[in-house]
């Protein structure tokens, strides 16, 4: 492996730090690398595997000015490269506005999300509730090319070098980028059609508003979708012919707003609500669907079955805990942060199916096992699909522990494990070159490994996952643990070198 640092930062954070989420599987890091002809230490990286895994997580480089929440850090772009048997890796900061600005001064110039708005330094600021730095470091996806960060609660979105890591700059879709609100986290890309689908929100009414951008990287479509009031949604979906936003019960405390205080809390006494309305519908097109009491963070896919809309995602059984056991966690952070956690959340995968005819809903739970962060392979987003590729979560905090293999039309799973100690991220499936099937690829996933104080790519058998890795990749250093990711394949990243 011929590895280089390319840029080490300053980090100003304490050396007696006892944060969870800033320490252990969390240690931010500080170096960006280079590291070319990665080492397998077992197996051999596969021929057939062509195309670049990106992984985006927060890495603080500075204190938060009270309380430090695990979204709030800066944003880190993990890369590694597959072709003709030979892998590559890249780590990058996002160099957001955000980022160099507090980077030149030193420290902190934005509350996080668990602070108050009064906090901030700066006048600008960015997010949904505002006066919020635009860290960039929840979401990645790649759109003709290009990959895009983006941020939780609305922001910009930054163009980056698949392969190198070098932010481009902000995205700015020919003048159509709506940069009164920015962006949410999980736009989502269609293969078919080359489109890309987002939604933003915000404190003023209507609320929410969704966007198309066509394969020019042009916005051919935006409109207004009225909601009661603000709310907090984090993830959409899509059909061949539908999109599918929301409006669920945990939303900021009114009461609590009108004095710019910003604190969610579930309302248990309303129902989800998700509307439904053609990829190319305006505002009267709206279709609303009552569902049961619950909020979701991330969906897997819809598609359209005759008159029914299925959607696929994330039932959380308790979106509020109240409770949770320590789980090696001080108990002074355990209270802060037990709503982190997928067994704290009680998150299983579930089925919507909403009936354009009738307007009725109908749900049911499609698994026992307690997963989240669930991948596919892209080509059937937005299609009828079989397999869900998703994470378990350590008992009490949010590290993810293991892998499951859903099969949704057997109810069958398999499962992998990590090792006690090891920490992975959100797997993405990656088709094998010149392969046919939905489950005939690969799925690609980081590890932050405690115990030999490394970390490592870790390649499996899409259909055989529970067999483990077929190939373990050395990186360079032990990377902080992280959650969202995409693959892009190679041919695609290929056909759009050199257009604008």
């Amino acid at each position: 492996m011929n590895t280089e640092i390319v840029t080490k930062f300053l980090s100003t954070l304490p050396e007696d730090d006892d944060h969870p989420y800033r320490t252990g599987a969390w240690r931010p890091q500080t170096s960006e690398w280079n590291a070319d002809d990665l080492v397998a230490v077992e197996g051999e990286i596969p021929a057939d595997l062509d195309g670049v895994y990106l992984r985006n997580t927060e890495n603080p480089l500075h204190p938060a000015f009270k309380a430090y929440h695990p979204f709030d850090g800066d944003g880190m772009l993990h890369i590694v490269g597959f072709r003709d048997g030979k892998a590559f890796y890249r780590n990058r900061f996002v160099r957001t506005d955000g980022f160099l600005a507090e980077n030149e001064a030193g420290g902190p110039l934005w509350p996080g999300i668990a602070e108050p708005v009064e906090f901030a330094k700066r006048e600008h600021g960015w997010g949904a509730r505002t006066l919020m730095k635009d860290a960039s470091s929840t979401d990645i996806a790649v759109h003709r090319g290009v990959a895009l960060s983006s941020f939780y609660q609305c922001g910009d979105l930054y163009r980056i070098d698949p392969y190198t890591g070098d932010t481009l700059g902000k995205e700015g879709w020919r003048g159509g980028f709506p940069t009164d609100l920015g962006v949410s986290a999980h736009p989502k890309v269609d293969d078919a059609t080359g489109e890309l689908l987002f939604f933003n929100y915000g404190k003023d009414a209507p609320y929410l508003h969704y966007g198309v951008v066509d394969d020019t990287n042009s916005v051919v479509h935006y409109v207004d979708v009225e909601l009661p009031g603000p709310r907090l949604p984090h993830d959409m979906a899509f059909t061949e012919n539908y999109v599918i936003l929301n409006d669920f019960p945990l939303f900021w405390d009114a009461e609590f707003l009108k004095h710019n205080v910003h604190l969610p809390r579930l309302h248990r006494d309303m129902p989800s609500r998700f509307a439904v309305l053609p990829r190319r519908g305006g505002p009267g097109d709206v279709l609303w669907f009552e569902a049961d009491t619950t909020y979701v963070l991330h969906f897997t896919n819809a598609y359209e079955d005759g008159d029914e809309i299925v959607l696929d995602g994330f039932f959380q059984g308790d979106p509020e805990p109240t409770e949770g056991a320590a789980f090696g966690m001080n108990p002074k952070w355990q209270r802060i942060f037990r709503g982190l956690s997928l067994d704290g959340m009680q998150t299983r995968l579930h089925r919507w199916r909403f009936n354009l005819v009738t307007g009725q809903t109908r749900e049911e739970q499609l698994s026992d096992s307690i997963t989240e962060f669930g991948m596919i392979n892209s080509a059937y987003a937005g299609r009828p699909y079989r397999y869900t590729y998703a994470a378990t979560g350590k008992p009490g905090w949010f590290l993810f522990n293991g892998l499951v293999r859903h099969d949704l039309h057997t109810g069958a799973e398999q499962r992998f494990a990590f090792a006690d100690g090891v920490y992975g991220s959100e797997t993405a499936m990656a088709p094998r070159v010149g392969g046919a099937g939905e489950d005939d690829g690969y799925l690609v996933t980081l590890t932050t490994d405690m115990n030999a104080d490394a970390s490592y790519c870790l390649v499996f058998d899409a259909a055989r996952l529970s067999d483990g890795p077929v190939c373990k990749l050395a990186l360079p250093e032990r990377i902080s643990s992280g959650t969202h990711c995409t693959w892009a394949a190679g041919d695609e990243l290929r056909r759009w070198v050199g257009v604008d």
